[in-house]
């Protein structure tokens, strides 16, 4: 009786298992094709505007060349809002394009220096300091397996972020290192801009949140769910400290950050 009660029981738990697993993947199944069919409609979207946007802004630029002259001042005005606004949503599209990038392709997983990478991106920002006071202090990094094209682009996007929120400071200081955070090692990138509260903090890596005007600084709202969006799919997160006019410190985690030597940080000063 107590074999035959044990195996009783044995039998309703591998049937409840097994239960389990069918709704587990059925569930998984269905967010799979929810998040697929989602992407696909945001990609045909995003798409799909292009063309009437270079209508929009093509035509209000023959408007301007052609009889700018003959328009009263305010009838200009309006057309160079109207291209401006043109302009701003062009800027949306094509980062609603990548966010849906993001999701829908694959990674290519390789061992990366992520010091070549940090150097790669400060020199392809150098148009946007130029004139400007910016100290870079980059510390050593440790190698990592990752997309190294996607992680170009957390870089990309972070350092943007330093520098549009620095922008008001006499002199700019971006600073990248790494750290052990939560017995992970971390990636910070940390600025003296003028930061944000942190009761807004949830808000910060979603898509089209914006803790300032955009009369303050430019943007689309999108930036930051991108990079967030990139680190989720290695298997890390990122996380934002900061306070009014103290500046910002983003941490992010790549899962497969390997531990290096530790070496001085270089210090990059001056006009950039």
């Amino acid at each position: 009786m107590d074999i035959s009660e044990r195996k009783k029981a044995e039998e309703e738990i591998h049937k409840l298992n097994a239960e389990l697993e069918f709704r587990v993947k059925e569930r998984t199944a269905q967010l799979e094709t929810a998040n697929h069919d989602l992407e696909s409609f945001t990609y045909s979207v995003s798409h799909d505007l292009r063309a009437p946007l270079r209508h929009m802004d093509g035509f209000s630029r023959i408007l301007i060349e052609d009889y700018g002259s003959q328009l009263p001042p305010g009838a200009k005005q309006d057309l160079e809002r109207v291209r401006a606004a043109t302009l701003h949503m062009g800027h949306l599209v094509d980062d609603l394009l990548n966010l849906a990038r993001v999701g829908r392709g694959a990674l290519r997983i390789v061992p990366t220096d992520l010091n070549e990478l940090v150097a790669e991106t400060i020199l392809s920002l150098e148009p946007e300091t130029r004139g400007r006071q910016v100290d870079w202090r980059v510390g050593r990094l440790s190698p990592a397996e990752c997309d190294p094209g996607l992680m170009r682009q957390v870089f990309f996007n972070l350092f943007s972020n330093a520098l549009k929120f620095t922008r008001h400071r006499e002199k700019a200081v971006i600073e990248i290192g790494e750290i052990l955070d939560a017995e992970k090692r971390a990636i910070f990138i940390r600025d003296n801009g003028v930061g944000f509260d942190m009761k807004y903090a949830d808000k910060l890596f979603q898509v089209f949140q914006r803790l300032h005007r955009e009369e303050e600084f430019e943007g689309t709202g999108v930036g930051l769910a991108i990079v967030s969006r990139i680190l989720q799919k290695h298997g890390g997160a990122i996380r934002a400290e900061s306070s009014p006019q103290q500046g910002a410190t983003f941490f992010f985690t790549v899962k497969q950050l390997l531990r290096a030597s530790p070496a001085p940080a270089a210090l990059l000063g001056g006009a950039a």
